[in-house]
């Protein structure tokens, strides 16, 4: 372990590179609550989506790296801000019309859409949970409801009344001058109403730890600011949230940045320390845009779970967590091959270069092995070509490929055999294209019909895969991946594919020369997948 740590120490893999920052901050003497506090926050304005997914497990990648290199004990938080007030109503939930009826309740008390759960806050709740749970996350949960009504908070909402001043004068300076007057940190839930209200105070009274202000309808109001009266507004909360706890580290958005001095600022008012930070590029979807879990747009963890492995999903967050990423379905496949080379490859390196392996990440240090003897992106084109409609048409060519690999052998393979069915089905037919073969194209599908039929011996996937470089090179293809995106766009209905060589060993020499026969005849582009 001494080694690993010493190995660990100079890896240049951004976990490691933040866990070393971290553990600065307990160079000189370990923290007075006996652990290391990570946190991440949730808004359950909206059902969880995959950004939210991200957090927890780079979080989760950061803190395991730290285990590595320090001693000292930690926790993980996972903090739901759900006694905010329901500002608007999200377009991908039912029941519309009620939840524009409780606006500004705080979710907690917003009724539950789906009937399923005492609010739409323990809703959403409840499917953070799951969702973190299926990649079996170590977490504590805090609901902010219970937190403030609990007492929990009660010592830090006291000192924010006590510093009312410092704290606004924090805030003040980062708002519109027409914001300025009617700004308040705290926000009262009105005693009748149960509605979060924005409104100026008229007093806060530091000594007895109380606000009094008038609601809409210009009634005089004095609440105590514990006991879950009083929520603080999100920037206020976030740092103070950060001194009751003692947090020590919290990542967030780059749409966050701007307000960490504020965070911070706060933090250090109320008699806590600012944690350190790290600050991530935002997900995209297919068309550019950040995903929101109001609008629903982007993946889901369901979808991408509908089509691959949990360590696929894994895979792509842990890749350049600082650059932006699009995250559509397009991206799925490539995550799951790569993340199945990574696995391959980890036993073979030294421990300098297994701590760069993000597979290392993924698993804590407690790599697999990979049963996926067909790539992700193999399946996918034989499942199209074959029109597949379960595993079982796949499994009848990947036993003549593999002959030792069943599904119980090969679990790993098994669950991908039914991800790319239901990818094929679902996201490839409907917008399979085929197109005809030019002149040039046409001779050399011609050659490579040709040298099947004189094919002798097993279908080797290099020997086939010679095969069609020497052709593509003597019809001069240049560069040569035009001769293969021919091959794909003609034979597959794809723009890019595997190793073709490597997709006839797999499909079979006579069911390869077949769909060439049937392409030059123009078939494929005029009828549906081939039934096999």
């Amino acid at each position: 372990m001494a080694d690993l740590r010493d190995v660990a120490m100079d890896s240049k893999a951004w976990p490691f590179q933040e866990a070393r920052a971290l553990a600065k901050r307990y160079e000189k003497a370990p923290p007075e609550k006996g652990h290391v506090l990570f946190e991440t926050g949730y808004g359950p304005s909206g059902l969880p989506h995959i950004g939210t997914f991200g957090e927890v497990l780079r979080t989760t990648m950061i803190r395991r790296a730290f285990e590595l290199i320090s001693d000292i004990p930690t926790r993980l938080i996972c903090f739901s801000d759900d006694l905010d007030g329901m500002r608007k109503v999200p377009d991908n939930v039912p029941d519309q019309a009620m939840l524009r009826e409780n606006l500004q309740r705080p979710l907690t008390s917003v009724p539950d859409p789906f009937g399923e759960f005492e609010s739409f806050g323990h809703h959403n709740n409840a499917m953070l949970r799951r969702f973190l749970d299926t990649f079996g996350f170590e977490y504590e949960f805090i609901s902010a409801t219970e937190f403030y009504a609990s007492g929990r908070f009660d010592e830090t909402l006291r000192e924010a009344a006590r510093k009312y001043d410092d704290v606004m004068k924090i805030m003040l300076a980062s708002l519109r001058e027409e914001r300025q007057q009617t700004y308040s940190c705290f926000l009262p839930i009105h005693p009748e109403t149960g509605r979060v209200l924005y409104v100026p105070m008229k007093e806060v009274n530091a000594e007895d730890g109380t606000i009094t202000f008038d609601d809409e309808d210009g009634r005089e109001w004095t609440l105590p600011v514990t006991g879950g009266h009083v929520k603080l507004q999100w920037k206020p909360d976030f740092g103070a949230r950060w001194a009751a706890l003692g947090v020590d580290f919290e990542m967030y958005g780059k749409d966050h940045s701007t307000n960490t001095p504020i965070y911070d600022g706060i933090c250090e008012v109320l008699g806590g320390r600012a944690p350190h930070h790290f600050t991530y590029e935002l997900f995209l979807d297919e068309t550019g845009q950040k995903i929101s879990k109001s609008k629903g747009n982007g993946l889901t963890i369901d979808e991408w779970l509908t089509y691959a492995s949990t360590e696929s999903l894994s895979y792509f967050m842990y890749q350049k967590p600082k650059t932006a990423k699009r995250l559509h379905f397009d991206v799925i496949p490539k995550a799951v091959d790569e993340y199945h080379q990574q696995i391959r490859g980890f036993k073979g390196q030294e421990p300098v270069q297994q701590l760069a392996n993000p597979a290392w990440h993924i698993h804590g240090g407690q790599v697999p092995e990979s049963d996926l003897v067909v790539p992700f992106s193999m399946l996918l084109n034989l499942a199209s070509v074959a029109g597949a409609e379960d595993k079982a048409t796949l499994w009848g060519f990947i036993r003549r490929y593999a002959p030792d690999a069943t599904p119980k052998s090969h679990p790993g393979l098994d669950a991908a055999v039914g991800h790319a069915v239901r990818y094929y089905n679902d996201r490839v037919k409907p917008h399979k294209t085929y197109r005809m073969p030019d002149v040039s194209e046409r001779a050399a599908m011609e050659e490579v019909l040709a040298a099947l039929d004189e094919w002798q011996g097993e279908a080797d996937a290099e020997a086939l895969q010679n095969m069609l470089y020497a052709i593509g090179k003597e019809h001069r293809f240049d560069p040569l991946r035009h001769w293969f995106q021919a091959l794909y766009e003609v034979l597959l209905g794809a723009s890019e594919g595997p190793r073709f060589g490597g997709f006839i060993a797999l499909y079979g020499i006579e069911e390869t020369k077949a769909l060439i026969v049937k392409a030059l005849r123009g078939d494929l582009a005029h009828e549906e997948p081939i039934d096999i």
